[in-house]
């Protein structure tokens, strides 16, 4: 029996990169969300400045995560992709408009309005394809052998679809109490108007999607509804989060809001891993089935463990540096 159980360290690697992503590029896409619904123009150059600097390296998570399940995993990259190549390609599209939109906006004097079209659309774009993934790995996937057996278009479903706009709704939320804690004046009393909205429309899709996911997964329906209590705790811990973020917005609290959606993103994240664990192809493979050889886990794993604390070094020091209100004069120029 091997000393390091190095499928279950890159388990919790893949899962901590894409909790990462989540979060830091969930705010900032959330911030792209609600670009549209601004007040005014001013407005605008706040909000993307109050992202600009930090943006590009939020989505180190998501690169480090897609790489380490490629070494780690690869059965994952042989079913999932073909699963889901549309749904990645408009993730991808979106990402790309967005970046794009942040280097020319600032530059551009008669297009600027297709560079804001560019950002929020990218962004709604992204969080929505995220949201459909995240959807379609919770129905699972029809698979022959080691090959993906469905069509090209079985991953978009109403239910898939569902998941997509509560993720945007989700997003936006992320966006709104970051806006909080970063801005002062009209946009944060702006993004406090938004807030408990979003909140609301939030705790609804939660609520449609508990009871929509036990009846299309019967798996799910028995981890949750059998012996495993304690799973309980999770969506527990999400709606106090909630309630945290609701009297928070009353009392105009400035970094607790953002704090406290960040929570409901954690508790809702580790519930759907319970719901699925030790599934990562659902319904046929395990982790363990579809690890890679434990020499190629091990040999990967020296890298990223010296590569983490250095992401995590330079990700601190970047909101260091970058910390206090966002005024519309500093940006990308």
């Amino acid at each position: 029996m091997a000393l390091i159980d190095t499928t279950m360290i890159w388990a919790v690697i893949i899962a901590f990169g894409v909790m990462m992503y989540v979060l830091m590029d969930g705010f900032d896409l959330g911030v792209g969300i609600l670009y549209p619904f601004a007040p005014d123009e001013h407005s605008r150059d706040i909000m993307m400045n109050s992202v600009a600097p930090v943006w590009d390296g939020n989505e180190t998570w998501l690169v480090l995560g897609g790489a380490g399940l490629l070494g780690a995993f690869p059965l994952v990259y042989s079913i999932l992709l073909p699963a889901l190549y549309l749904g990645v390609f408009l993730l991808l599209a979106g990402l790309i408009f967005r970046g794009v939109a942040f280097e020319f906006r600032f530059k551009a004097r008669t297009s600027k309005h297709y560079w804001s079209i560019a950002f929020a659309g990218g962004s709604t774009l992204a969080a929505f394809a995220q949201g459909a993934v995240v959807g379609a790995y919770i129905q699972g996937f029809e698979v022959e052998g080691t090959a993906y057996a469905g069509g090209a278009f079985d991953w978009l479903t109403p239910f898939t679809i569902f998941t997509g706009i509560g993720l945007v709704i989700g997003y936006a939320l992320l966006g709104s109490t970051w806006l909080i804690m970063k801005t002062e004046g009209g946009v944060q009393d702006w993004a406090y108007r938004v807030s408990l909205p979003l909140l609301a429309g939030l705790l609804g899709v939660f609520a449609l999607v508990s009871i929509w996911t036990p009846l299309v997964d019967e798996f799910v329906r028995e981890r949750w509804f059998g012996h495993l209590y304690l799973i309980w705790l999770l969506p527990a811990g999400a709606l106090l989060c909630a309630w945290t973020l609701y009297r928070a917005v009353r009392r105009r609290d400035e970094g607790l809001p953002f704090v406290a959606t960040m929570g409901i993103f954690v508790f809702t994240y580790l519930g759907l891993l319970a719901s699925k664990w030790p599934y990562v192809i659902p319904p046929t493979f395990t982790l363990r089935d579809a690890a890679s050889a434990p020499e190629s886990q091990l040999f990967l794993l020296l890298g990223v463990l010296f590569v983490i604390p250095i992401v995590l070094a330079y990700t601190a020091w970047t909101y260091w540096v970058f910390r206090g209100k966002v005024r519309a004069d500093a940006g990308y120029h």
